[in-house]
């Protein structure tokens, strides 16, 4: 089995080459790779492998970036120093994620995974970037139920970070862009639209204020009325922008608050 490392830290190319051995002599590390740059190169002109481990975290930028960039046919196992419930989120198909340190029991887990998947079906290519953040952000539900996400993957410089819905404020846009603004006043950007957004939030819990706003409920401070049958309203933490509630809107925004 021809295997493809991509991992930036010396020591844990060298552990996870290690125990990739102890848990199968046969296998062939075809090559390690440190950086999103020589990744893409060594795909476009060698050979596809059987299967890549992939660090998340690289030391040029996020791995994602490789999808986006070359056409990646083989399944691959991701690897990540985050924590185990964004990780458990991924856990689909003939894709595995591994918590750094890499224990010998899951990597034989993940391992044994992808040989049953093998022998099942034949190998399908890796996801896209689009599949892959939307797996990333997939939440749960009981069958049945609307379907509404329960948390965020939103990248926070060179790291990535789980944000759940009970720590959301608001979402706003602004030059087309659309940020996350937390109860503790961080702000992220995500690559939603709020049309999207207000299709994947829970309606109990998010209310599209206008145009440029969505809030969560707890968000909210001050209600005022306004010019014309118009509300102002005033969330929290607080925003410079000025946040206007047309009449049209006005009714059914007081009807969720009062539910």
């Amino acid at each position: 089995m021809n295997i493809l490392l991509i991992e930036d830290e010396y020591l844990a190319s060298e552990k996870l080459e290690a125990q990739l051995l102890r848990y199968d002599p046969s296998i062939r590390i075809v090559a390690t790779i440190d950086s999103i740059r020589n990744a893409v190169k060594w795909f476009e002109t060698n050979s596809t492998p059987d299967l890549a481990f992939l660090d998340i975290h690289l030391s040029d930028g996020n791995s994602f970036e490789i999808f986006q960039k070359v056409e990646v046919k083989c399944p691959i196992i991701f690897t990540t120093a985050y924590d185990e419930y964004a990780v458990k989120a991924f856990k689909v198909n003939s894709i595995d994620y591994l918590l750094k340190p890499i224990s010998n029991e899951d990597l034989a887990g993940a391992m044994d995974k992808f040989k049953a998947l093998r022998q099942s079906q034949p190998p399908q290519p890796a996801l896209d970037m689009q599949q892959i953040m939307a797996l990333l952000n997939r939440g749960s539900a009981p069958a049945g139920t609307p379907h509404y996400k329960n948390r965020f993957l939103v990248k926070s410089g060179q790291k990535i970070r789980s944000v759940s819905t009970e720590e959301i404020a608001y979402f706003y846009a602004e030059d087309k862009i659309v940020f996350l603004i937390t109860t503790a006043g961080q702000r992220f950007i995500t690559d939603y639209t709020l049309d999207t957004l207000q299709e994947l939030l829970d309606p109990e819990q998010f209310s599209r204020l206008n145009r440029q706003f969505i809030a969560h409920i707890h968000s909210i401070d001050e209600i005022h009325p306004y010019l014309k049958g118009r509300l102002k309203v005033y969330v929290k933490p607080s925003t410079d922008k000025e946040i206007i509630i047309s009449n049209e809107r006005a009714h059914a925004f007081k009807e969720w608050l009062g539910k």
